[in-house]
């Protein structure tokens, strides 16, 4: 969840920053500062999974040297050169498993568009592997999984390989009100690959900055309220919040039942789409799924075309359009190639009429996550089995754990009403009128879909005081609903990534996915990191 925006959202504060830097002073202390001496000659560098499917059908790769690959440029990425901290943890059964695939492969056996891919997986889905399963956490290290969460079993049967496990920010970004995203008291800082002092959001962001740096083919996230969408948009990739309901969550560490996802993170629409297509289905173990009977699709490149804003008519967010200059210029810029791509564009109030619910929204999730995690905890292999036990487990071992800042959320979800309450009970039903607020929007100037600016530009890491900025944020509208929710490349601002938002009504992936994908198409805004040391600016941007 990209807590401290949230928050912000949440107690009407709206805080916007503002940015004295010029154009001409940021281009020369870019050129001139030192670009970590690294050249990156990677070979799988913005290879896609159709790309890694061509290799191994003609012989060229066989999984197994996929694996291999991946797993050396983890090793010098993240461990022994720039030190991203973007993986948390090595499946040691990886090329074990590549192996297999492989053998399946010669048999004639292939499985689907992932047999042999090699991906990673956010440290809250649990594996019933020899991998752990700790959302970042001290306090639950040593927890092994006795099933795998739905979802994985899902990629297995896919054929995919588990490379590993992404650091995230702890606890999903629940923990403190002034945390840094992207740090986890188990795997420490990650760090965006564009520029390295800059954050790469959260909480998804070791799967957002593992897939920016090549560090595997696709990976997973989980959002709640922008944790797939503004680590994708920061690190310059592609990312997919799905409507509720669509994937399941069960065997995975939760922050709330009404809102919570994982999702797709890759780095391009159609690769975006192919994970997408593999995790569907109807899960005994998480009711909300049942929803989606009749309304997943087995593949969603199907409906992947150029065209698809020909004769659609969008609303765009026009708060947006006043703001940071640079990134309003980028967003000037892609609203008039909607037009070109024949889209009839209006500029619409859409995220202020969502300030009244941020206060609902949040009640829900401090009164969900004290029940999600002590029902996940009662049964897991942690030695922590409740919220309380985390929380003594933190403030004992408080150098380690609570370092930097506390644990302000996980106390007052403690201290906060059951779910038999009135007071969650009515946070619920005013929290979840996002729904119709959104289709009515919709359906008011017949609109196809909402667009605006996912985030904005990527702030310093700083532990002390936490994230800041954001002042362009699109996230929590879908994210009350549960709706769905895509984010693709809209530029750079001194090589700092910006990202678009698409959003439509429940089960409108192939809506969002094919608009990302036409507007992706038409612009090619993705570009590899070039892992630039420091930002280097004196007031910071």
């Amino acid at each position: 969840m990209n807590r401290r925006n949230f928050l912000k959202n949440s107690s009407a504060a709206g805080l916007i920053t503002t940015f004295g830097i010029s154009d001409s002073l940021a281009a020369s202390t870019l050129a001139d500062k030192d670009s970590s001496n690294f050249l990156d000659h990677f070979e799988l560098n913005e290879v896609t999974i159709q790309q890694l499917q061509e290799q191994m059908r003609n012989g060229k790769l066989s999984s197994k040297a996929l694996t291999k690959l991946y797993l050396k440029r983890i090793d010098e990425i993240d461990s022994k050169g720039i030190k991203l901290n973007a993986v948390i943890e090595i499946n040691p059964d990886a090329i074990a498993i590549a192996e297999k695939l492989d053998r399946e492969r010669k048999a004639g056996k292939i499985r689907g568009p992932l047999h042999g891919i090699p991906i990673l997986i956010k440290d809250n889905i649990d594996t019933a592997d020899q991998m752990q399963t700790t959302a970042g956490a001290l306090a639950l290290q040593g927890n092994i999984a006795s099933a795998d969460a739905y979802i994985v079993k899902k990629l297995r049967e896919a054929g995919a390989v588990l490379l590993g496990k992404t650091n995230l920010s702890e606890w999903a970004n629940f923990r403190s009100t002034r945390s840094s995203s992207g740090w986890s008291s188990r795997g420490g800082q990650t760090k965006n690959p564009n520029i390295l002092d800059r954050s790469p959001s959260g909480s998804s962001a070791g799967s957002g900055s593992a897939v920016s740096a090549n560090l595997c083919a696709v990976a997973i996230g989980t959002e709640t309220n922008g944790s797939i969408i503004t680590p994708s948009a920061y690190n310059g990739i592609v990312g997919l919040k799905p409507t509720v309901g669509l994937l399941s969550r069960s065997g995975i560490i939760p922050i709330s039942s009404t809102q919570d996802t994982p999702g797709p993170m890759a780095r391009n629409v159609t690769d975006a789409a192919i994970l997408l297509s593999a995790l569907t289905g109807v899960d005994n173990n998480d009711e909300v799924t049942k929803n989606s009977n009749g309304k997943a699709q087995k593949d969603y490149t199907q409906f992947l075309t150029k065209d698809a804003f020909k004769g659609k008519k969008i609303g765009i967010e026009k708060s947006f359009l006043r703001g940071h200059e640079a990134v309003v210029k980028l967003y000037k810029k892609a609203i008039e190639q909607l037009k070109v791509l024949g889209a009839e564009v209006i500029e619409i109030d859409f995220v202020s009429q969502f300030s009244s619910l941020g206060g609902a929204s949040y009640t829900v999730l401090l009164c969900e996550f004290k029940d999600g995690v002590n029902s996940y905890l009662s049964k897991a292999n942690a030695k922590v089995k409740t919220l309380k036990d985390v929380i003594a487990f933190n403030t004992a071992n408080e150098a380690k754990a609570m370092p930097y800042f506390k644990q302000e959320l996980l106390e007052s979800s403690q201290n906060s009403p059951d779910l038999n309450s009135t007071a969650y009970k009515d946070a619920v039903n005013k929290t979840i009128s996002a729904r119709k607020l959104i289709d009515d929007i919709l359906k008011k100037d017949n609109l196809d879909a909402v667009i605006g600016t996912s985030f904005g530009i990527p702030n310093c890491i700083d532990l002390f005081k936490g994230d800041y900025g954001g002042d362009f944020y699109f996230c929590s509208p879908a994210a009350m609903a549960g709706f769905p929710h895509i984010t693709v490349p809209m530029g750079k601002v001194f090589e700092l990534p910006i990202g678009l938002s698409i959003v439509a009504s429940a089960y409108e992936e192939p809506k969002v996915l094919a608009m990302a994908y036409a507007f992706e198409q038409a612009t090619q805004h993705r570009s590899a990191p070039k892992f630039i040391k420091s930002s280097n600016f004196s007031s910071g941007i």
